[in-house]
């Protein structure tokens, strides 16, 4: 998800996206056919992409399912973008500055949205507020938006007050996608239409098979002054819920698609026939706990003992079929915030004995069907697992359950589609046991997944954490500006790790592969970047 992002879908994020795609995966880089010249770029041709899920209401600010985080870049714009080095770049502003708590953007002229209306700096500061109230219930609420931040508005002019200081604010706004007025005043019209200043306008939404993007004139406001008139930019983009790898690799030999993102055994099949792609960095091996007061995995005995009951460096290469590596902090999306290591040394090592003595000493008796139970209630744990992850994901599950019913727990693996892990992480909480990656950029954006209100309060703590030493330290790091923090950051996931509140355990480099376009992928393909080759 995006911010959440997760790997297996082009783009992924629950950013809360970031990303829930709560969260995206992404790199920067270009795929396609290298040395080509505006010669043999191709003009007015379609554009044909895979997305492994169908993202459900397309309301942008909605929602944090990596699918819709990628299709919101085709119709909505953010207020500065960030380029594959990681400098912010212009893109609904045209300039900004950061001082202490106040961060202030200035709006080019003539930005008009698909309804021909113009977009306003009330109209920006409006998106911003809307986010801010907690009755919208947006995901991007202390991702994207600091938490407790207010805008206002004076001429193209659009002054947010931070609450508190915000380290990484840029990257945090350049992953907020702006509605038009219409939009804002309506929010049920954004379910199956869109209402932006992006280059292209929804034109046919078809739930569970595809989405189609028109092209619009005039636009001229892009990331670092990009426009709608350039050469071999496709005049129709259509993406296609493709929720097979093998099929989506077969179509994009067939030509049928131009860009699809494979990350199980198809990969090789593609880059054995030299198909060009773009490797974007992913979190794809993370599990979480259920603490949640109900449920067995609030105990954090339970939570150690699963935790050590696993091999997880045997996972990380079934995962990823042997093609990935372990991970090293949270936020791995480049470009990245920090680049250090807060999970070496910090994940309990794999020791089943000590499994089940944590178990033991907590008060688990292991009965005649050798599972565990505590006050006449048997260790059975429901574990859910993102179907996007694939067929590695499908036997790292199978491996892990395995693992853990051999210490005596008893658990069932179930696997679900990003829209539907969504559902449970937000809304039933009928889960003890998940792998879903958020995906994000910067550390501080993870941070209402993993602290904070829980979902029954209103929050986004999806897993009910509360862990003392992150919040306290984490605290700390938001008052220190950028990567001077990464430090204190990487302190505070320790402790996450540590206390088996959080499992990473498998990074890995996911192929979007490409044919007949090329295109730059910074989180998600960057629309304006996409060429048609001729």
């Amino acid at each position: 998800m995006r911010p959440i992002r997760t790997s297996a879908v082009a783009a992924l994020a629950l950013t809360v996206t970031a990303a829930v795609t709560l969260a995206g995966c992404g790199s920067s880089g270009t795929a396609g056919a290298g040395g080509s010249s505006s010669a043999s770029y191709k003009s007015g041709a379609t554009f044909t992409m895979a997305i492994a899920a169908d993202p459900g209401a397309l309301d942008p600010q909605a929602s944090a399912v990596s699918a819709l985080f990628q299709l919101s870049q085709f119709a909505y714009d953010n207020l500065v973008s960030v380029s594959s080095s990681g400098q912010t770049q212009s893109e609904l502003a045209k300039t900004w500055k950061v001082s202490g708590t106040t961060v202030t953007f200035d709006l080019n002229a003539g930005v008009t949205c698909s309804d021909g209306s113009a977009f306003t700096a009330q109209t920006a500061a409006d998106n911003i507020n809307y986010v801010e109230n907690p009755k919208n219930k947006s995901p991007f609420l202390g991702v994207f938006v600091p938490a407790g931040a207010k805008a206002t508005a004076s001429g193209s002019t659009v002054t947010v007050t931070l609450a508190a200081p915000a380290p990484f604010v840029l990257d945090s706004f350049a992953n907020l996608p702006m509605v038009c007025d219409g939009g804002l005043k309506d929010r049920s019209t954004l379910k199956a239409k869109t209402d932006g200043t992006g280059p292209y306008v929804l034109s046919e939404a078809v739930p569970d098979n595809h989405y189609t993007y028109t092209l619009r004139k005039g636009y001229t406001w892009g990331p670092d002054g990009a426009t709608s008139a350039t050469s071999g930019l496709p005049a129709t983009i259509v993406v296609k819920v493709v929720s097979n790898e093998t099929t989506a690799a077969n179509e994009l030999l067939a030509g049928t698609l131009n860009a699809t993102q494979v990350m199980g055994p198809d990969s090789t099949r593609l880059s054995a026939q030299h198909v060009s792609h773009v490797d974007t960095k992913a979190l794809i091996g993370e599990q979480f706990y259920n603490e949640e007061k109900s449920h067995p995995t609030s105990d954090p005995a339970v939570r150690m003992a699963l935790t050590q009951g696993a091999d997880y460096a045997q996972l990380e290469k079934v995962l990823t079929s042997n093609k990935g590596a372990a991970p090293t902090e949270l936020a791995v999306t480049p470009p990245t915030g920090c680049t250090t290591d807060s999970v070496t040394g910090n994940v309990p090592a794999f020791d089943a004995s000590a499994a089940e003595s944590a178990l033991q000493a907590a008060g688990w008796v292991k009965g005649s069907d050798g599972v565990y139970a505590k006050g006449g209630k048997p260790l059975k744990l429901t574990f859910i697992y993102d179907s996007s992850l694939g067929t590695g994901g499908s036997a790292a599950a199978e491996l892990a359950v395995s693992a853990w019913k051999q210490i005596g727990i008893d658990v069932t693996a179930k696997a679900e589609n990003q829209t539907q892990v969504s559902g449970t992480m937000f809304g039933t909480g009928d889960w003890d046991i998940l792998w879903e990656p958020i995906n994000v950029n910067t550390p501080d954006q993870v941070v209402p997944f993993l602290s904070g209100p829980t979902v029954a309060k209103g929050g986004e703590n999806f897993a009910s954490i509360d862990n003392a030493t992150y919040d306290a330290t984490t605290a700390k790091a938001m008052a220190i500006n950028g990567p001077e923090g990464c430090p204190t950051w990487m302190k505070a996931e320790s402790a996450l790790f540590k206390a088996a509140d959080v499992v990473p355990f498998a990074n890995n480099l996911i192929p979007t592969y490409a044919k007949g376009a090329q295109f730059e992928i910074i989180g998600e393909i960057v629309p304006t970047s996409i060429r048609m080759l001729g």
